[in-house]
């Protein structure tokens, strides 16, 4: 019963509750990972889950390695994205010095390999912050390196190490990473892009699902135009 409390609490038939900790029938392997993130470092949108039979509320910790708050870089990973056991980012905290030659972390260990040490050699390389967007699926055990943007849509395979940027509605497997397919057809990607279902309201989302779940863009091009539809006349009553 509580978890069908927990479907519905939105209002009748409008899908979880997006602060539901456990939306897999209170399984403790799956988490909405905005609900056990606590870093102000680190940004997760609704419906985000993370699915690990060892320690799913653990993922700040146990997934996003290398993560220093006195490098500034943050991790925002957005709405309706599903990430299988062992995905972990790497943060720009794991970077070396490689101007010199050599790459061991001296400064780290003590007073006397501190000096002389130029903290540009690090600082002047970091690669920002690591962006995932919209509807990305990752397999079990991908990884994503510092900095990266991987676009609304995109398929990471597991045990992918991804490194460089990926396209919208890409399919990305391997180490390195590279890309074997993309999605759908330029025209089609730009349209969903427009489209943007993961932005829409929770009970539009729910009352259109056929739409979203099916391969019609025509279809959903129409749940979306309805949607607009409906809030233009409101707008027009006021």
């Amino acid at each position: 019963m509580s978890s069908l409390v927990s479907c519905f609490s939105g209002g009748p038939m409008h899908g979880p509750s997006p602060d539901t900790l456990h939306p897999f029938n209170g399984e403790p392997h799956t988490v909405f990972l905005k609900n056990v993130i606590t870093r102000p470092t680190i940004e997760v949108g609704e419906f985000t889950y993370y699915n690990d039979l060892e320690d799913a509320a653990g993922f700040e910790n146990r997934n996003v390695r290398y993560h220093f708050d006195f490098l500034g870089d943050r991790l925002k990973i957005g709405r309706f994205c599903a990430l299988a056991q062992g995905t972990t980012f790497i943060m720009s905290g794991a970077n070396h010095a490689m101007t010199g030659f050599s790459t061991y972390p001296f400064n780290i260990f003590c007073d006397a390999w501190r000096e002389t040490f130029d903290p540009a050699t690090i600082f002047d390389h970091l690669k920002g912050d690591t962006i995932v967007e919209h509807d990305v699926w990752f397999g079990t055990n991908a990884t994503v390196m510092p900095g990266v943007t991987i676009c609304s849509g995109a398929i990471i395979g597991a045990n992918a190490v991804v490194a460089s940027d990926v396209p919208p509605f890409a399919v990305v497997v391997g180490n390195p990473g590279r890309i074997i397919r993309v999605r759908f057809d330029e025209s089609t990607i730009e349209r969903l892009l427009d489209i943007a279902w993961w932005n829409w309201p929770l009970e539009r989302i729910t009352r259109h699902l056929a739409a979203i779940r099916g391969a019609d863009i025509e279809a959903l091009e129409a749940a979306a135009t309805e949607g607009q539809v409906v809030l233009d006349v409101a707008e027009k009553a006021r």
